[in-house]
């Protein structure tokens, strides 16, 4: 005899997900999984459409991290157009995708922590759900809440200052970029009114990092305890090892921080990444081909990208790393509650390349658009907010689309997601006579360290399978048929 809990929907993240819990009859947990429920089929309906309409289609594919699949797509279409990766672009048109990023990442870690987060370090998570949410966060931590309002508009502003839109912009085309940044935007965002300049989002990047390394050293057994489990990690890096969250090379690190996969050029994905396809989830279950299914996955996103690089190059965010790091005596971090901690680091991070990147004179002239030998595929991959991203186009003859594949962040944390929620499942609900609300919030809170876009990451390889069960009353399986 199982009984199955059923935690529907998954709340204070983007897209729509359920985990189902099964327990024995002694009410321990047997096994529990994340489903991802929503289908969406941007794989296919963009093939034979021109190519240079990639980075504009890919992006609807999210209202809340369009820029990075703009640019990702954008960067897979470089190297088709002859453009070559990173490098290859004319200093304007690299470092305006780069404001553009860096925005993006600000704007998304600031809406992470303070609208979704905030309430289960606020209030707990075992608060009333009436308070535990961004309206109760507001009403009772009002100088928090327009902090992190005036921190996402700032970066919002950013995107489109250099997208043209702050959502599903068209700045990023094959090549380059479309525009400069104007004068005037340039004066708003370094000398703007007191709560909305570049320097004040610095400072306020810094006071929430001191919030949360305060709530840390007041809650550090809980933190440090909760979905803890050793794991890879992946995510591009600069050549010479610094966190780069817009262009680098691959690098995979196991449980310890031996190098797995050392530096390699992201072209070549395919060679050591593969993705395996389970029944109960229109999610793919990526992993790293030298190792396999079994003990082959990784996590990606802010823990994993401070597990990978060496070092930061902004000097706060440096500064930070290095106490951030001192805190398992620079082994790699494997506690799921310090996504959050990583997230402000890299929030501080951004706003310092967001600062450098407005006093320089390269944004306001200079050549957009390079290119060069049109060949027939490219790969594109960037650090978005929730991890790494692949964006891979094939074309024909007639500049037609054949083939894409998108390898999105919270694919990539798929099975990490699952071993949260089994993880915290069993330390919260094994042997109890009743599961709570607070209980189930507890695998939520599992769930949205990794900031999920569960709406990016749903398609399927291959045919959708149509799957129809017959049952009698008694929920007896009579037949099924599946096509």
């Amino acid at each position: 005899m199982t009984k199955k809990i059923t935690i529907e929907p998954v709340t204070r993240v983007e897209g729509h997900g359920k985990v189902t819990i099964h327990l024995d009859d002694q009410n321990n947990v047997d096994y529990s999984r994340l489903h991802i429920v929503e289908f969406r089929g941007f794989e296919r309906f963009v093939q034979g459409r021109p190519y240079w309409e990639a980075p504009v289609l890919v992006q609807r594919l999210c209202g809340i991290c369009p820029v990075s699949h703009h640019l990702a797509a954008a960067k897979a279409l470089d190297v088709i157009v002859g453009s070559g990766t990173g490098e290859g672009l004319t200093p304007t048109g690299e470092k305006m995708r780069r404001l553009m990023h860096y925005g993006q990442i600000f704007q998304s870690h600031s809406l992470h922590f303070f609208h979704l987060v905030s309430p289960d370090l606020l209030f707990g998570i075992d608060a009333d759900p009436v308070i535990r949410n961004v309206i109760g966060v507001a009403l009772e931590h009002k100088d928090l809440a327009v902090q992190g309002v005036m921190m996402r508009k700032f970066g919002q502003e950013i995107i489109r200052a250099t997208a043209g839109k702050k959502i599903h912009g068209t700045g990023a085309i094959p090549g380059g970029i479309n525009k400069h940044l104007s004068a005037q935007d340039k004066e708003a965002f370094l000398n703007g009114p007191d709560n909305f300049n570049i320097d004040q989002m610095i400072a306020w990047s810094q006071g929430v990092l001191e919030f949360f390394k305060d709530y840390y050293t007041r809650h550090q057994s809980f933190i440090d305890n909760f979905a803890t489990f050793p794991s890879n990690h992946l995510s591009i890096v600069r050549k010479d090892g610094a966190m780069d969250l817009y262009h680098g090379v691959l690098r995979a690190v196991d449980d310890e921080g031996n190098k797995i996969l050392d530096d390699v050029d992201y072209q070549d994905y395919d060679q050591y990444i593969e993705e395996e396809v389970r029944s109960w989830s229109y999610m793919k279950f990526p992993y790293l081909k030298s190792i396999g299914k079994s003990d082959g996955w990784y996590r990606v996103g802010p823990l994993a990208r401070l597990n990978t690089c060496d070092f930061i190059p902004t000097p706060l965010a440096q500064a930070e790393f290095e106490e951030y790091k001192a805190l398992t005596h620079g082994k790699p971090n494997h506690h799921c509650l310090h996504y959050h901690y990583a997230r402000l680091i890299e929030t501080l991070h951004s706003a310092e390349v967001m600062r450098d990147l407005l006093n320089d004179p390269d944004l306001m002239a200079g050549e957009l658009v390079t290119t060069g030998t049109k060949i027939n595929k490219g790969v594109g991959v960037i650090e978005a907010p929730r991890g790494t991203l692949f964006h891979h186009y094939e074309i024909n003859e007639d500049d037609q689309i054949t083939l894409a594949n998108l390898i999105v962040s919270t694919t990539n944390n798929n099975e990490p997601m699952n071993q949260s929620v089994n993880q915290v499942a069993h330390s919260w609900m094994d042997g109890q006579p009743e599961i709570t609300e607070p209980m189930m919030n507890a695998v939520e809170v599992a769930i949205r360290a990794y900031d999920p876009c569960l709406s990016c990451a749903t398609h399927a390889l291959g045919q959708m399978p149509l799957e129809i069960s017959l049952f009698d009353a008694e929920n007896n399986l009579l037949d099924s048929k599946r096509t």
